[in-house]
């Protein structure tokens, strides 16, 4: 069958693709697709490029349509209540080649030769429809601007270098900005060889963080911004990358109370308020208040404010999100929710008391080693194994009020060293439904319940962390 675009020609082809849009496969190829034999993640993309494309799905070092240098990618995105669009996940592009990429340049790495323009196609993820009715909302050409290009090429170089420390094991998505480097293949990625260690790696794949795809989306829609930027022009980037940056500007404030910098800063905002620490933040960045960092919110860094007491440990352990009890034990340990916030970067913000005031001290970007990474799964797997069983309440205690306090299995601080779980609700009665019946009560729903960093790791492995901040 003849092709219906000029593959010489890379308007031919944009102009080819964006008929997709409005459409699913089942409506521009017919009946040539129903017996396709494609299943499983990325099957949408190897039908379109099959049946649409008209040429064979393949891994290929060179990209798609290489006679323009134009890469085809498919990715799933999802309708807000508010009717925009957003990703649904990370984009995934090739393999990370380990015993090669060490003899690569940016400029003549095989990420770069493969997805220097990318041909994308947005379609709208239902769950409860055949892949083949999809509709595809959106179709582009997307060219890297030349600030995230040059973030890109940090963040290209800080994979390679990890490789070449013989650390390809430990890579993890926590390491960079833009680009990441995600787990590839069957429960987290098929071992291979590394250059520089005897230790096999999991396989891995070049990826655009969710949040740098949610960006492009936006661009591509002309969604009005509402960020603010942290780097206004190429030149600053060139010459520093974003926690040089972002560094130098706290630094400045560095030992200074809350009062002083809000003097500094001439600036009146309610220290009561829920978003005070986040206003302040942005005062510091210079971005506008009430505004999101455009450089955070696409490289996904997770900002925390950590209040320490006078003999510098943190006031509080950290918490995050409340985990359902009927989806953790469907969760692999690879894809589960817990791990991918682990894996993101951090931007510690730390506040000690002294003289009851609250003092800046430092702040410190930082992403989980690999070998912490494997404490939390422990407290994951014993989390999950207690929920499966039923066997949540170790014990009951009746108080000196007649009130009854429950004593659970869940892995606590003297279990790790790193994280425990523990409540994180309202009160008692805020409740999630149990899978399994708890077998000391019959209960069928119990305490909402979530993973929490311990403050004494926080303390050690954070604060006192001897890398460079």
């Amino acid at each position: 069958m003849s092709l219906r675009y000029d593959k010489y020609s890379k308007s031919s082809i944009i102009e080819f693709a964006k008929r997709l849009e409005g459409t699913s496969l089942r409506d521009v190829c017919g009946n040539d697709i129903l017996n396709h034999n494609y299943s499983g993640k990325g099957s949408l993309g190897q039908i379109l490029e099959k049946f649409y494309f008209l040429y064979d799905p393949n891994s290929d070092a060179k990209a798609d349509f290489d006679e323009v240098g134009l890469e085809l990618k498919t990715s799933p995105i999802k309708k807000l209540k508010n009717s925009k669009y957003r990703s649904k996940e990370r984009l995934v592009l090739n393999i990370i080649n380990y015993l090669e990429v060490v003899h690569q340049n940016f400029e003549t790495s095989s990420f770069w030769k493969k997805n220097a323009h990318l041909l994308l196609v947005f379609y709208l993820y239902e769950s409860d429809k055949n892949i083949l009715d999809y509709i595809i909302k959106l179709v582009d050409e997307w060219n890297f601007p030349a600030l995230d290009l040059q973030i890109i090429k940090q963040d290209w170089q800080i994979i390679k270098n990890k490789i070449l420390s013989g650390k390809a094991h430990e890579l993890s998505e926590g390491d960079t900005f833009y680009l990441g480097a995600c787990t590839k293949g069957s429960k987290g990625g098929n071992l291979r060889k590394q250059p520089y260690s005897t230790q096999l790696a999991k396989q891995r794949a070049y990826s655009l963080k969710q949040g740098y795809v949610n960006h492009i989306i936006a661009s591509l829609t002309s969604e009005p911004s509402l960020y603010g930027k942290l780097i206004p022009s190429l030149e600053i980037v060139n010459n520093k990358t974003i926690e040089e940056i972002v560094i130098s500007k706290f630094s400045f404030y560095y030992n200074k109370t809350i009062d002083e910098i809000l003097e500094k800063l001439s600036l009146q905002i309610n220290k009561k308020s829920k978003n005070f620490y986040a206003n302040l933040t942005n005062a510091i960045l210079g971005i506008g208040l009430n505004k999101e960092i455009e450089e955070f919110k696409k490289a996904e860094i997770i900002v925390k404010t950590i209040r320490l007491k006078e003999n510098n440990l943190p006031k509080e352990d950290i918490s995050f999100p409340v985990f359902k009890y009927e989806e953790i034990i469907d969760e692999d340990w690879e894809e589960s929710k817990i791990k991918k916030i682990m894996e993101h970067k951090f931007l510690f913000v730390f506040f000690k008391f002294e003289d009851e005031k609250l003092i800046l001290k430092k702040v410190k970007f930082w992403n989980m080693p690999y070998s912490d990474i494997l404490e939390v799964e422990k407290v994951y797997n014993q989390t999950k194994a207690i929920i499966k069983t039923g066997n949540i309440i170790k014990y009951i205690k009746i108080d000196k009020n007649d009130k009854k306090i429950r004593h659970t299995n869940f892995p606590d601080k003297k279990f790790n060293r790193v994280a425990h779980v523990r409540p994180h609700a309202l009160n008692a009665k805020d409740t999630i439904a149990l899978p399994i019946e708890e077998k000391l009560t019959g209960e069928k729903k119990y305490t909402k319940h979530c993973f929490w960093l311990n403050n004494t790791y926080v303390r050690d492995n954070i604060y006192f962390s001897s890398s460079v901040d």
